[in-house]
């Protein structure tokens, strides 16, 4: 490791003054795991104003052996942005411009420091969506979901972030900018290097800027909440939607123990034996939401205990902001969690519900899960106190046996977080060897000297 002064009066010489900060500040040192007692190191932390700059930065690292760690808003939960020991923490923060807009044609090009929220504002107000909703939209940036291709609960119906993708710049060893895809549509010119780049959790470049598509908006979006008696009836409920072939825009549930963390801060009425809860969003125009309202309505109301449904536009938004705001309200029960996306088949979700609470008794912790039922995608989550080493050295090996549940139910170890730090090696639980090698053969072919973002979405770990 080259010391801290001299790594950030290097950097400090290639870039305008005040964009190197020789000291990190503990903003840029930890994320989401930060109360399982995650934190990193950097020996300069830097923020680029434009993709030149990126570059300037990349360069000079990969000749002097610098590792590169991209970031985004820090609201992760694998550790993907932390950086581990030394090295540079290349902030996105001020890469923030709108570099093209084109309403009418639906789609928008933007740099990666963007926020989650002021996209969804800049399509709103010409009438139009970007339909990812990944949590924690004020602090979260363009570029960290594309990185770790994040989700939401409106991804059932629209896909995750890398759906809405169309083309990529990025910065890639040994300080290049390159451009994948475009203001198009469609684009089979050559192997899909921007499909490789959504979801690589900064490991292969730094994307610096996206064209994304756009929808308009729906006229009308109507939820419906079902309160059940048991995980199996809920989870009942959920695939007599599928079933019915209803095309809902979203699929969540919560179960019994994030319920009740969460009921004081529910608008509206909870039934006291409740053990399940699922929320389905019928959209489009006001007629076609409307009519899938009752369909769903019905499909819902079988074996519940109470069926909700406001329709009223504050109600609806009173709503969608409870459910984002319940992995806070979760964390807020002990101090800290540790929380793991695993994905299972959607016949298996109930399983998986009971699952997550078993290894949580088994292991002395206490547990509960939530998440987007219509995608098998739960948040099985062990609540800890922070510093409490005993307690949070049981959840890790609780998260071990999650991500074994997952595989031994035909899923998956992680659904829209990553793997980061946090899951380094569990990949090999899950791909035969061959897949492993490809997979470290990608890594090597876009960073032959392993300094974009080293340790992270290690499929294998000794």
């Amino acid at each position: 490791m080259r010391p801290e002064t001299a790594v950030a009066r290097e950097l400090a010489a290639l870039l305008p003054p005040g964009a190197v900060h020789a000291t990190p500040s503990a903003e840029f040192l930890s994320d989401e795991t930060e109360g399982r007692g995650f934190r990193g190191s950097a020996e300069a932390v830097v923020l680029p104003s434009n993709a030149p700059e990126v570059a300037r930065v990349v360069a000079w690292c990969y000749e002097h052996d610098v590792a590169i760690v991209p970031r985004g808003g820090g609201t992760g939960f694998a550790g993907g942005a932390v950086p581990l020991d030394g090295g540079v923490a290349l902030s996105l923060d001020r890469l923030v411009r709108v570099r093209s807009f084109d309403p009418l044609l639906w789609r928008i090009w933007v740099e990666s420091g963007l926020r989650t929220a002021d996209l969804h504002r800049i399509a709103r107000e010409s009438g139009l969506w970007f339909p990812p909703d990944p949590g924690a939209a004020e602090q979260s940036q363009i570029g960290g979901n594309i990185a770790t291709n994040a989700g939401g609960p409106h991804a059932f119906k629209y896909g995750p972030t890398g759906a809405w993708v169309t083309g990529l710049e990025a910065v890639v060893a040994p300080g290049e900018i390159v451009s994948v895809g475009g203001p198009i549509r469609k684009d089979v010119a050559g192997y899909d290097l921007k499909s490789l780049l959504i979801g690589s959790e900064g490991t292969l470049g730094v994307v610096t800027a996206a064209w994304l598509k756009l929808l308009p908006a729906p006229e009308s979006a109507l939820p419906v909440v079902g309160f059940y008696r048991g995980t199996a009836s809920g989870c009942a409920a959920i695939e007599r939607v599928l079933g019915s072939g209803l095309p809902v825009a979203a699929l969540e549930y919560l179960d019994a123990a994030t319920l009740a963390f969460a009921t004081p801060s529910f608008p509206g009425e909870v039934p006291p034996p409740a053990a399940l809860l699922v929320i389905a969003e019928a959209d489009g125009s006001r007629t076609e939401a409307t009519r899938l309202r009752g369909e769903v309505l019905e499909a819902l109301a079988e074996d519940a205990l109470v069926v909700q449904a406001p329709t009223d536009p504050g109600a609806v938004a009173e709503l969608w902001r409870w459910r984002d705001g319940v992995s806070l309200t979760v964390t807020a029960e002990r101090g800290a969690k540790v929380s793991e996306d695993i994905v299972v088949p959607i016949d298996r979700l109930a399983e998986a519900i009971e699952g997550t609470l078993e290894i949580g008794r088994r292991n002395g912790l206490e547990a509960c899960s939530w998440g987007h039922a219509g995608d098998g995608n739960l948040h099985s989550t062990f609540l800890v106190a922070p510093g409490d080493e005993a307690e949070l050295r049981r959840a890790e090996l609780a998260a071990g046996e999650i991500f074994a549940l997952a595989l031994r139910l035909g899923g998956s170890i992680s659904g829209e977080h990553g793997i980061g730090w946090m899951k380094r090696g569990q990949l090999a639980r899950q791909w035969a060897p061959r897949a492993l090698d490809l997979h470290e053969e990608i890594k090597r072919a876009f960073d032959p000297k392993g300094l974009f973002n080293p340790g992270k979405k290690l499929a294998r770990w000794s």
